[in-house]
Formats: structure tokens, C-alpha cells, sequence
């Protein structure tokens, strides 16, 4: 077996990137940060500037070797998202709003149940979308490589 068994993967996740969460434990408990990156393949977040680890590398071509520090990745389940009103660790929950629109809001004991805002880093894409005439294009060719198929 070992430590990294095979873990059900989490579907609906409710902490986003950008999302301001405390630590709840492992060495840096008790700490707040916004999260960095979410890693969903492995149900790990990592939080800007927590649980640094030492990393040794080895000096290679166009860069120097040396002894960094890294921000490891932490297990979801160690992180809570902060309370915007309180400014406590709460759960999340969704909620409809009357005009239709899905939002978060806060959930637990001491939560003031007020709705959590999406964060704005998630407007920014990391990767650009694709043009739309590329993809007309992929679909032609796809409808034209299936109309050939047929006739052979």
C-alpha cells in the first residue's frame, strides 16, 4: 500500500482558486492564504506562500542547481474557505438566488450565512480560448473524413 493509496476523487469541488482559506492543520495551522493552484487529479490545493518544503536541484543547462524552497501541495480536506463577514474557517454551501443565479454562501457553526463572492482571479483564463473558425474548421473536416467512410 503505502501513503499515497487511491483516493476518491472529489466531483463538485467548493473551494476555487483565489478562495481565501486558514489551514487546519499541518505545520502551517492556523495560517490564512489565498490558494494558489488546484491540483483536482489528486484532491490537493496549494496555498501562495504555505507549507514550504526544501527541494534539492540538480544544476543542468540554463539553469543553477542549489537548495530551493517550494510550496508543496496540501490535502483539501486540511483547508477551510474564511467567512467574509466573520473572518472564521466555515463550510460551504450553494444557494439559488431569486433572479435564478447559483451562489455560494457560508455554512456551520459561527457562520454569519452570508454569500461568498467568486474570486476574480477566475475571470483571467490561463489558457485562451480557441477561435471559432478553427473549430468550424475541425468540424468540416471531421463531417467530411465521415461522409468519405461511408461511401468506401
Amino acid at each position: 500500500m503505502g501513503a499515497k493509496t487511491f483516493q476518491k476523487l472529489i466531483h463538485h469541488w467548493k473551494i476555487l482558486r483565489g478562495d481565501n482559506v486558514m489551514i487546519m492543520s499541518g505545520k502551517d495551522r492556523g495560517e490564512t492564504g489565498i490558494i494558489k493552484r488546484v491540483v483536482r487529479s489528486q484532491n490537493r490545493v496549494i496555498v501562495e506562500g504555505k507549507n514550504l518544503v526544501k527541494k534539492h536541484i540538480k544544476q543542468g543547462q540554463g539553469h543553477e542547481g542549489g537548495i530551493f524552497s517550494v510550496e508543496a501541495p496540501l490535502h483539501v480536506s486540511n483547508v477551510q474557505v474564511l467567512d467574509p463577514v466573520t473572518g472564521k474557517p466555515c463550510k460551504v454551501g450553494t444557494r439559488y438566488l431569486e433572479d435564478g443565479t447559483k451562489v455560494r454562501v457560508s455554512r456551520g457553526l459561527g457562520a454569519s450565512g452570508s454569500i461568498i463572492p467568486r474570486p476574480e482571479i477566475l475571470k483571467i483564463r490561463t489558457t485562451p480560448r480557441p477561435t471559432v473558425g478553427i473549430v468550424h474548421l475541425i468540424t468540416h473536416i471531421c463531417c467530411v473524413l465521415v461522409c468519405i467512410s461511408v461511401l468506401i
